[in-house]
């Protein structure tokens, strides 16, 4: 999944994306509001992590911006702000969950997953299709009951398709939400991992729609 992290301590972004990594998303980010601001209206992101405290722009007012411009996409706020009035003001502004600082990293990564799981209408952490289930937290798959390796892209790309099962989703829309702004990415590389969950999980687990894409059976 992929997630755009507006945070302007690099000390602190850079071990927020480290932890972002190792549990399986693609980061994208940017050091002040105004960039963010752009990034977040121009990209498909499945969240956001919003330090409130940004310069240029603060991330209440990329906040509201983004609300009025009809941009949904489901917002953590990051703060070191303790008044319970920056709290209800952000929410306010249509945050989708808050975290004051300090915080840790697997917290943030717990209610990550949990706006993403809300988001797409899921409350159960786990997610079964036919005979697959995918545990998003613990990076686990099993086929039939039996754990399924998956290498971290994999793993991306399956997740993704499993959470539109029945639609279809191009390549490029996938390459989209496996891999960051400045990931290098090569033109059959979504092919590639395709054939290998075919390998894995069965070859008529995930269609090729000729012309259009992918899509995941039930």
């Amino acid at each position: 999944m992929r997630i755009l992290l507006i945070e302007d301590d690099l000390d602190l972004a850079r071990r927020l994306m480290a932890a972002l990594a190792e549990a399986g998303f693609a980061v994208d980010h940017a050091a002040d509001g105004d960039t963010g601001r752009i990034l977040g209206e121009t990209n498909d992101f499945e969240a956001v992590i919003l330090d409130l405290g940004l310069p240029v722009m603060s991330g209440l007012e990329v906040l509201k911006a983004w609300r009025r411009a009809g941009v949904d996409t489901p917002v953590l706020v990051l703060t070191a702000r303790d008044a319970w009035t920056d709290r209800v003001e952000g929410l306010n502004a249509g945050a989708d969950d808050y975290l004051g600082k300090p915080f840790q990293s697997a917290e943030v990564v717990a209610r990550l997953r949990a706006l993403t799981r809300r988001a797409a209408g899921r409350a159960q952490p786990e997610l079964v299709r036919g005979d697959i289930t995918l545990d998003p937290s613990a990076g686990q798959v099993r086929l039939k009951g039996k754990a399924v390796d998956l290498t971290a892209r994999e793993l991306m790309v399956l997740t993704y398709l499993m959470h539109r099962t029945g639609r279809i989703v191009s390549q490029g829309e996938l390459a989209d939400h496996v891999y960051a702004l400045d990931d290098t990415r090569e033109s059959n590389t979504i092919e590639v991992y395709v054939g290998r969950l075919r390998k894995k999980l069965g070859k008529d687990v995930i269609r090729t729609i000729r012309g259009l894409g992918y899509r995941m059976e039930g």
